[in-house]
């Protein structure tokens, strides 16, 4: 899998049944049931987190070039990625409409029509849409693709500068939540002043390491001042009377999140998937034989149900073929539990449950206890899928001293931290001189620390990393 960790990646895509990518426009794909139920799951977290303090609202994909152009750090940022409606059936429309890229040009028109007074404020939206970007890098599934078919963004505005940074912490905090539900793997930093947000003051970013050794960007969190506030008259009457501009945040994740999840969790059989997105969290197994056929079928139904009360997620693969197959079908969906149930086992009271992440077979009794017991071995299971996530993350996480190490250090699918002066001339002669992109700002150097590159006093300790 590692080896190949692209060719891995696009198969089980295909085999297991969640995505097609045959469309027939590229970087568009279409969710396939398995693969949308995963998507369905992992948005219900994310919705349940958000509706905390936020509200959710649906803007149109439709952006008028007039809004688009409004702000032109923004538009320079998207200009070579929109994709541009010109006409209306045969008509030549009076003016183009772009497909949204990201919304802040289609909601931040809005928050000046709806924004008054103090009172109004804060203001938390947030939306889970499609984005359209005309990507003309190499598109990958999920990962670079030309509709975003699973973008959440979250727009905020506050009255002051320091309630507009509580929101950027607290947005922090919401996504790793998010990510530790997942038992994903996470670094945080501060992207570069040359890599930040158009527009932003300054952007906070979530990467993943995954197993070919590149990093995926799956969060951002954006610290927007008040450059958009300006551009659209965001303005509010204060206590005072006073008429001041708002402060601003957004927030966005994607599809990327579901190709960690798939990425990162996987293993050579396929997916391993944790339970709270799986679509089936157990799967029984019947082995069936003329004798007792019925029985054995009525018991895992009985068992289903009994399941199905508890609040698990259950499914009986009671397919007229070998055993064998179904086992590797649901290693290959990763489903967490398989419970196998026969004759014998009906005969001494008992189901033969495997965990995805071990074959180990484990004896549970058909008693009072089964639910419970099950609930254990899904709690340990998600337990070590996380574990082996993070250990993986810091085997692959170095700091290098010199330079010269870096290209190795990378070349080896490891993240690399080094000491930075924090000057961006330094830092694009970095990326050049090693041909590797700087994540960003991990944390502040340690006292008397060099830059790695200029020898001047260093004040970050920088992330740099092959990237998708």
């Amino acid at each position: 899998m590692v080896e190949n960790f692209s060719e891995w990646f696009h198969d089980i895509l295909e085999e297991a049944n969640i995505t097609d990518s045959r469309y027939p426009i590229k970087g568009m794909a279409i969710w396939m049931p398995y693969g949308f139920k995963i998507r369905k799951y992992t948005t219900e977290i994310l919705k349940k987190l958000l509706d905390k303090d936020h509200e959710e609202v649906l803007f149109p994909m439709l952006v008028p070039e007039s809004e688009l152009a409004k702000e032109g750090i923004h538009v320079k940022g998207f200009e070579d990625e929109v994709y541009w409606v010109t006409k209306g059936g045969q008509r030549e429309l009076n003016e183009q409409l772009a497909l949204r890229p990201t919304s802040e040009t289609a909601i931040y028109p809005m928050y000046a029509l709806w924004i008054r007074s103090h009172i109004d404020l804060p203001i938390k939206y947030y939306q889970i849409v499609n984005t359209f970007r005309y990507e003309t890098k190499h598109t990958r599934p999920l990962i670079r693709v030309r509709e975003i078919t699973t973008f959440k963004e979250a727009h905020t505005a506050h009255a002051t500068k320091q309630e507009a940074a509580a929101q950027i912490e607290d947005f922090i905090e919401l996504y790793k939540e998010f990510f530790d539900m997942l038992g994903l793997p996470y670094i945080i930093s501060k992207r570069p002043e040359w890599d930040k947000f158009p527009g932003a003051d300054y952007t906070m970013a979530f990467d993943a390491i995954m197993p070919d050794g590149k990093t995926l960007q799956i969060g951002t969190i954006h610290n927007l001042g008040q450059t958009f506030a300006k551009t659209f008259d965001i303005t509010f009457e204060d206590k005072d009377g006073q008429h001041k501009l708002v402060y601003q945040t957004c927030a966005g994740l994607s599809d990327r999140v579901i190709a960690s999840i798939i990425g990162i969790h996987g293993d050579d059989k396929g997916l391993r998937l944790p339970p709270i997105v799986s679509p089936n969290q157990i799967t029984i197994i019947p082995i069936l034989f003329k004798k007792g056929k019925e029985e054995v079928l009525s018991k895992c139904m009985q068992i289903k149900e009994q399941l199905e009360s508890a609040g698990l997620r259950v499914n009986i693969d009671d397919r007229d073929i070998r055993p064998g197959k179904k086992f590797y079908d649901w290693e290959l969906k990763g489903t967490p539990l398989k419970l196998e149930l026969g004759p014998r086992d009906l005969e001494n009271n008992i189901t033969i449950a495997m965990r995805r992440d071990d074959s180990e077979k484990i004896e549970l009794s058909l008693d009072d206890n089964l639910i419970d017991n099950i609930k254990d071995l899904l709690d340990k299971y998600e337990e070590n899928l996380s574990k082996s996530a993070w250990d993986f993350q810091d085997q692959h996480f170095k700091f290098a001293t010199n330079i010269d190490e870096i290209s190795e250090l990378v070349e080896d699918g490891n993240v690399v931290a080094f000491d930075w002066c924090g000057k961006e001339e330094c830092g694009k002669e970095i990326e050049d001189k090693t041909g590797y992109d700087i994540l960003g700002i991990w944390k502040d150097s340690k006292k008397d620390a060099k830059c790695i590159s200029s020898g001047e006093p260093a004040k970050y300790v920088a992330l740099i990393a092959k990237t998708y």
